[in-house]
């Protein structure tokens, strides 16, 4: 395999790989969608239609959008290393709009992410007629209020630069794809799967594996008593009636809460009889969200991680009990729940298996890297000190973690983000323990080993996720899974939907290549009345 010869691609910096050129010879063309699994080289596409825009139209600039700041600081140093062209100005939130008006000189290539772009967009301030290529990475984010779809409305409008947007998965359903491609107005589709024939010379391959941790009794019983919780906040929302029978899960729920909070902003001035119902539902579902997190901990996560959410419910001296959490607290089941609590030793067994995958893996190749995902940061935390603990000595795990503090737990800025990121790739950290900020467009491509601590219902998520690994040479996907738990279903949910997802592709893939492209989504509802939630 050669490497690819332009005049403004730097030698030896960029494979030359068939997929890789077809895609980027349509998106020079065509504002294109391009989905292909993750560790196939979405940058690098990008980088070729970066060099020949700079090449046709030098007097144009160009700008690469992605949605996090450790990644626009990862393209941006991508298009330094392998492209012949000035040094990228990467404009984020740490930089005052005052200043980045004065940054921007055309032409140039300008690396960026969406919410500070469409900020100054909207004040007037971000001269997107001297553009002429728009490269949306994560372009599954193109739908709702996200910014990307002001940016694409606003090129729409005005100067139509060339899009190509960049996504290991457009969404789980047709809706989802319409969205993007009215959003973004794209014209044309390259969709690969590590089974087409231009890519198969190059997937290395991941092998993934379910493993079924047994939960001990003691813990089986506290969620016993936390449905048991639950179920009582249900029932006075069925008595209210806002929830159908036989549905109490968190997506029934979910949606009964956006209709409450929708209710409490039209009738806050109200102060009739129903006003105390309101009030009553809000609270039992408030009740009842708690019940489900703790549930979902216990499950999941672990008796630790249930006995430190518990203890931040309780309002320090002076603060004021809500009613939300005297319904939650004062519940006989979560009492008897803390009772259990102060004197349970035992530990959910998630967390040794987790380190002995992880020991075994730098056991059998001491020069692994490895990425363990977990959805909370108290199991970050406990992760990285067991690994430290029990890791033998030969695991280095760091902590990965978005920039939001929340109380005690503090997050990662930028910068700290970047210095861990490089210290992963050179090899000082082996083991990287990270939340869902690390599923976005990582460059890790030595990656053997992804653990996901707890499987997630979310397409998107899980591919992001197993494309950590199998970039350079053959990788492992291992799924814990809590046996007789909602992990069960999860994981079983997790393959249909990825299942459905690639089906619904290729249908669109065969529409596309017979003229046929998704039409625009449908237009949202939009409810007026207050009769309309009912």
């Amino acid at each position: 395999m050669g490497t690819v010869e332009h005049p403004r691609v730097r030698p030896g910096t960029l494979d030359d790989r068939l997929y890789q050129a077809r895609i980027a010879e349509s998106a020079v063309a065509h504002n294109t969608l391009a989905v292909l699994p993750t560790g196939l080289g979405k940058t690098a596409i990008a980088l070729r239609v970066i060099a020949e825009f700079l090449l046709r139209r030098p007097t144009e600039s160009v700008l690469f959008l992605a949605p996090t700041r450790p990644l626009v600081v990862q393209h941006a140093r991508e298009v330094a290393r392998s492209l012949f062209a000035p040094e990228p100005l990467t404009l984020t939130g740490a930089i005052p709009p005052n200043r980045r008006a004065d940054l921007l000189r055309p032409p140039q290539v300008v690396v960026a992410t969406p919410q500070v772009i469409a900020n100054d967009l909207a004040r007037g301030e971000f001269p997107l007629e001297t553009f002429s290529l728009l490269v949306f990475d994560e372009a599954h984010r193109a739908v709702g209020d996200y910014p990307y779809v002001v940016i694409g409305r606003r090129n729409r409008e005005g100067p139509n630069a060339r899009i190509l947007a960049m996504t290991a998965s457009p969404g789980g359903s047709r809706a989802k794809i319409r969205e993007v491609w009215a959003n973004l107005g794209i014209e044309r589709f390259e969709y690969r799967t590590d089974q087409s024939p231009d890519v198969l010379p190059y997937v290395h391959g991941i092998g993934v594996e379910t493993v079924t941790v047994p939960v001990p009794p003691e813990v089986r019983h506290l969620a016993v008593l936390l449905r048991a919780a639950v179920q009582r906040q249900v029932d006075v929302l069925r008595e209210l009636d806002l929830l159908p029978g036989g549905e109490s899960g968190r997506r029934a729920l979910l949606e009964v809460g956006g209709r409450l909070h929708r209710r409490i902003a039209t009738e806050r001035a109200a102060a009739g009889p129903g006003t105390a119902l309101l009030w009553k539902a809000v609270t039992a579902h408030a009740a009842a969200m708690k019940g489900y997190h703790a549930l979902e901990l216990i499950e999941s996560q672990g008796v630790d991680s249930l006995r430190e959410y518990i203890a931040r419910q309780i309002p320090a001296e002076g603060k004021r009990w809500t009613p939300a959490l005297h319904a939650f607290l004062g519940d006989p089941d979560v009492e008897e729940v803390r009772r259990r609590l102060e004197r349970l030793t035992v530990e959910h067994p998630k967390l040794a298996k987790a380190v002995e995958i992880v020991r075994a893996e730098f056991g059998q190749r001491p020069g692994a890297r490895v990425i363990v995902f977990s959805q909370y940061r108290d199991t970050v935390d406990r992760l990285v000190g067991e690994l430290e603990r029990s890791g033998g000595g030969t695991v280095r795990p760091a902590r990965f973690v978005g920039q939001a503090s929340h109380g005690g737990d503090t997050g990662l800025s930028q910068k700290e983000q970047v210095a861990v990121l490089d210290r992963f790739r050179g090899g000082e950290v082996n083991c990287l323990v990270a939340t869902s900020v690390a599923e976005e467009g990582l460059d890790i491509p030595a990656t053997d080993l992804v653990v996901f601590y707890e499987p997630i219902p979310d397409v998107i998520r899980t591919i992001q996720r197993r494309g950590r690994t199998g970039r350079v040479r053959t990788g492992r996907a291992v799924v814990l899974v809590a046996d007789g738990t909602r992990d069960v279903s999860l994981h079983r949910s997790a393959f249909a939907r990825e299942r459905r997802m690639h089906e619904m592709l290729e249908e669109v893939e065969s529409e596309v290549s017979r003229g046929l492209a998704p039409p625009p989504p449908a237009p949202k509802r939009v409810q007026r009345v207050l009769s309309e939630f009912d």
